[in-house]
């Protein structure tokens, strides 16, 4: 049976035969399932689009942490961009996990001369990853002025959570006034839509979604969802985002479909090992057209 409470929770789809639209994660592997790439493809294929990949770093990870990392090399990202998208085609691209200053500045300049970012064809989600929710750095210290300097200016929309958000502007968002503060900061740095993220604002009991232009606040709000199993949530609503832009969705538009979604996978999460479970966008598995 049909839920119509979930039918905005479409993106059109491919005929089967037909090449489906196309988008491109630009993140590392969570040996464990529940972020990083396998997240971004989970949604990529739940909504209807091919995903491609350029690997940026292998996590050694499970429920409880992340024990450890390999960068890969800096021109083999750059590589895997360049044999991806000129052959295949993509009509978005989002970043997670970029570890390091050389791997930012590679995935940078692959943009550039790809016509990916705020000011070409195809649009780019920069999800900036600094560290894991359980607080393991997943970004050298040295790389955030690179991260400000190199990639926020190319980013079509940037989606700190409020961690990140501190760790990028300075900012510590503990009220609705931090939280405008926080994003035109982040507008500041280039970004052509900021949006910080309110999932990690304790105070409240709603988790509150800010998004601005330079010029307009848009805001996403909804009850908090009462689950320890959250793992992949920001990665999820980045890949939701970008799928949506690849659709043509306008910025709000394609954010406020991304928080939808990402709060019914947290409606939906599971358990996993002895620490936290991830998102479950799975459930729409379940649901039939």
């Amino acid at each position: 049976m049909t839920d119509s409470r979930l039918s905005d929770l479409r993106l059109p789809t491919a005929a089967p035969g037909i090449t489906p639209t196309r988008v491109l994660t630009i993140a590392g592997s969570d040996s464990g399932g529940g972020a990083g790439i396998q997240a971004d493809l989970r949604t990529f294929a739940l909504l209807g689009l091919h995903g491609c990949v350029a690997v940026t770093a292998v996590t050694v990870q499970n429920s409880v942490g992340v024990q450890g990392f390999q960068e890969i090399a800096p021109e083999t990202v750059a590589a895997q961009m360049h044999s991806v998208v000129p052959d295949i085609g993509v009509a978005a691209a989002k970043t997670g996990m970029l570890a390091s200053a050389p791997i930012i500045d590679a995935v940078a300049q692959a943009c550039d001369e790809l016509g990916i970012g705020r000011d070409a064809d195809v649009p780019l989600v920069v999800d900036p990853v600094c560290a894991s929710m359980h607080g393991d750095p997943l970004l050298a210290s040295e790389a955030l002025d690179t991260l400000r300097s190199r990639l926020i200016p190319l980013a079509t929309v940037v989606t700190p959570n409020l961690d990140e958000v501190r760790l990028i502007t300075g900012i510590d968002v503990v009220d609705p006034a931090s939280q405008r503060s926080a994003a035109q900061a982040l507008h500041d740095l280039g970004a052509r839509w900021a949006l910080v993220k309110g999932g990690h604002l304790r105070s409240s009991d709603h988790s509150p979604d800010l998004l601005f232009d330079g010029h307009e606040f848009h805001e996403f709000d909804h009850p908090r969802i009462d689950t320890g199993h959250d793992h992949g949530a920001g990665d999820t609503l980045a890949a939701a985002t970008a799928c949506a832009l690849a659709h043509g969705y306008s910025v709000p538009d394609a954010v406020g479909f991304a928080k939808r979604w990402v709060t019914r996978g947290l409606q939906a999460a599971y358990p996993l090992g002895a620490g936290h479970g991830p998102v479950n966008p799975l459930w729409r598995v379940s649901v039939q057209s």
